[in-house]
């Protein structure tokens, strides 16, 4: 086996541009629309696809039959990444998020659960499994992933020998003690302060990142617990507890914020599957992000390893007081 499977969420986001947002009863015009990939599937398997082309990248989701399934498709093929993984299904269409952009503002998001909400441990074949890693992404917004085919899944691929990793999205809610008992079946954990914070029950301040990182590994963490913020990532293994700040930006640099956190999540992955240390890890899962934030969506700023680098090879990181 090799490669990287990435696994779960799947969406088309739809974003159109609105010149104001309305009141409950009014009109306003959209001025144009667009199309792009979301979710942890295309995001990430996009992203390390385009990191690092040698390495084979397995998209494992659920879609529709209709038109923004055929668009998944194409972009993920386009780029290299394998879509024999994608399962159809009968009932429900591609999962899809409508975006209203107010330009030069906020945005407002509504969006279907679809197809994706019935992606479950049948549609793995883990008969046919080509990857040594799998990937789990988005908990708590996969309805059966969240009921307990989360649990089979990693317990189906950690009885195979595959390494697995996940992450979760990040909601006002008491849902994260969901994932507490798929922690034994997991060897990576990567997330951001706020989603580690509600799995340990502990505030989610840099200062206490060390004690939210030693809570979740306590739980039966096999690897690595890697939780990132905007100022710093952390990594606590057996190698201990290592640190990295962020880099510092130059103004105006930040073109959307999108996409950083599925790109450090890539580059966290490429780190592991290659064999890096864990300072390793964290320092290129921070360029990663870099990358990322240069464009407005998730994907569209990404570059292979060596341009990323070269990206940041004169950016500082900033001052870590701890």
């Amino acid at each position: 086996m090799k490669g990287i499977a990435i696994a779960g969420t799947i969406l088309v986001d739809k974003i159109n541009e609105i010149s104001a947002y309305p009141k409950a009863g009014e009109l306003t015009k959209i001025v144009g629309v667009q199309q792009a990939v979301g979710g942890c599937v295309p995001n990430v398997g996009i992203d390390i696809k385009l990191m690092s082309k040698q390495t084979d990248v397995y998209a494992v989701a659920k879609v529709g039959v209709d038109d923004d399934a055929a668009f998944l498709k194409q972009q993920l093929s386009s780029r290299g990444v394998d879509i024999t993984g994608l399962t159809e299904s009968k009932n429900a269409r591609t999962s899809f998020t409508e975006v209203m952009s107010v330009s030069g503002g906020q945005r407002t998001f509504f969006t279907h659960a679809g197809a994706s909400a019935e992606f479950g441990c049948d549609d793995i074949d883990f008969e046919n499994f080509k990857a040594e890693m799998l990937h789990l992404g988005y908990f708590l917004l996969l309805d059966k992933v969240d009921n307990g085919d989360g649990l089979k899944i990693l317990k189906q691929a950690k009885a195979q020998g595959i390494k697995t990793s996940i992450d979760l999205v990040s909601e006002n809610s008491d849902r994260y003690k969901v994932v507490i008992p798929c922690l034994p079946y997991t060897d990576n954990v990567i997330i951001n302060e706020t989603e580690a914070g509600r799995i340990a029950d502990i505030e989610p301040t840099k200062d206490n990142l060390r004690a939210i990182a030693e809570k979740i590994r306590s739980y039966g963490v096999k690897e690595r617990v890697i939780i990132h913020m905007p100022e710093v990532g952390v990594c606590l293994s057996d190698e201990g507890f290592t640190i990295v700040p962020s880099f510092s930006l130059p103004d105006g640099y930040i073109k959307g914020t999108t996409g950083a956190g599925d790109a450090f999540c890539a580059g966290a992955l490429l780190g592991i599957y290659e064999g890096k240390s864990d300072k390793e890890i964290l320092e290129f899962a921070s360029m990663a992000a870099v990358a990322a934030l240069g464009a407005p969506d998730a994907i569209g700023g990404m570059k292979s390893a060596d341009e990323i680098k070269e990206l940041c090879k004169n950016l500082e990181r900033k001052e870590l007081c701890w």
